[in-house]
């Protein structure tokens, strides 16, 4: 098949790495791609080298002629099969560019937002394919009123060779960050929001630390809590114990340096990529029970599920893991299985081409 790729976005966040990740693979895998993509761009800069064919276009809005212009060209050029599009502000002029000149259109929505009226309803009957990343979502767009059979579920693909176990990355990690070997390391990646569950997460991880003296932490990223989860660390009785450290592109050495990794999220996710990013790492996860989070992991065998907010049970389970190495390392080895026959780009990137050959 040839497939456009259509995402002129300039952040960097999990769309976007789904974006790049699903593209490469699919040209990987012997498929002939094409992509209509922000210069300069993360998506642009990762799809760079990768045989992917690049076009510059840019969307500020649904009606930027700059976009429109953009796609047009490639279409006549590329001639694809399919055009697929991942970002809202593109939906409506790919729906009627493909319309237009006779493509098949698959859009994928990643965010938990409702859609306006008018998109909710014509969007996913416009597209051939209307792809959501898990099965919370397609739970929750069904109950915004798009059909069943209108809604296809695809998870995120993860590029294994990059996400690893690496015991020579891990040695010079802890090093580097002051742990030493018998520490037991456990990490959060991700926003800096209240709604991570960040500032109840500090809370147990306090009470923990009083009854496990080997209990470090490690926090990756930036957000709005940043000063309130500083507040909470320096009052919590263990501030010594704790490290933050901005965010950054590259979070292999982080999850390399960590026994264990929590998704403390308080309100729903609709999926949680750094879950999965972690077990292919080999990292055990503590997940909330909450939105999509739980499609991530096997509970008890790669990791726990716990009741969102709830501190003591927190608390326990991190005690009870960080007391038993023996299970954290069964829980990274099951988990770096389970990514694999899950998650991994090649077995996501065939559901894709079955998804987009039936009927």
């Amino acid at each position: 098949m040839k497939l456009l790729f259509v995402g002129t976005n300039k952040g960097g966040g999990g769309t976007e790495s789904h974006f790049v990740t699903l593209a490469r693979t699919m040209h990987e895998t012997g498929h002939s791609v094409a992509a209509v993509v922000y210069p300069g761009a993360p998506i642009h800069i990762g799809l760079q080298g990768s045989g992917v064919q690049l076009y510059d276009g840019v969307f500020r809005n649904a009606v930027d002629p700059r976009g429109i212009g953009a796609v047009w060209k490639a279409c006549r050029e590329f001639r694809p099969d399919w055009i697929v599009g991942s970002f809202s502000k593109e939906y409506w002029p790919l729906a009627i560019l493909a319309r237009v000149l006779g493509i098949k259109l698959a859009i994928f929505k990643h965010m938990d937002f409702a859609m306006r009226p008018a998109t909710n309803y014509f969007i996913p009957r416009l597209a051939q394919r209307f792809i959501v990343i898990s099965d919370f979502m397609a739970r929750r767009f069904i109950a915004r009123g798009i059909p069943a059979e209108r809604i296809s579920v695809l998870y995120n693909p993860l590029n294994l060779d990059y996400f690893k176990p690496d015991p020579e990355l891990r040695k010079a990690t802890r090093l580097s960050l002051g742990y030493a070997d018998d520490d037991v390391v456990l990490g959060f990646v991700g926003a800096m929001h209240p709604d991570k569950g960040i500032l109840q997460l500090a809370d147990s991880l306090n009470q923990a630390m009083a009854q496990v003296p080997k209990l470090k932490a490690l926090w990756v990223g930036e957000g709005p809590a940043i000063a309130e989860l500083a507040a909470r660390i320096n009052n919590g009785g263990y501030a010594t114990r704790h490290s933050s450290h901005k965010w950054t592109a590259d979070v292999r050495p982080y999850y390399a340096a960590m026994d264990m990794l929590a998704i403390a999220s308080v309100e729903s996710e609709t999926f949680g990529r750094v879950s999965i990013e972690a077990q292919a790492s080999g990292v055990p996860v503590l997940c909330s029970n909450i939105g999509g989070i739980p499609e991530t992991l096997s509970p008890g065998v790669t990791g726990l599920l716990l009741k969102p907010g709830d501190i003591p049970a927190w608390r326990d389970a991190i005690i009870a893991l960080a007391s038993d190495h023996s299970l954290r390392m069964k829980m990274a080895v099951q988990g770096r299985v389970r990514v694999e026959q899950q998650f991994s780009a090649q077995v996501i990137g065939q559901e894709f081409t079955k998804l987009l050959q039936g009927k």
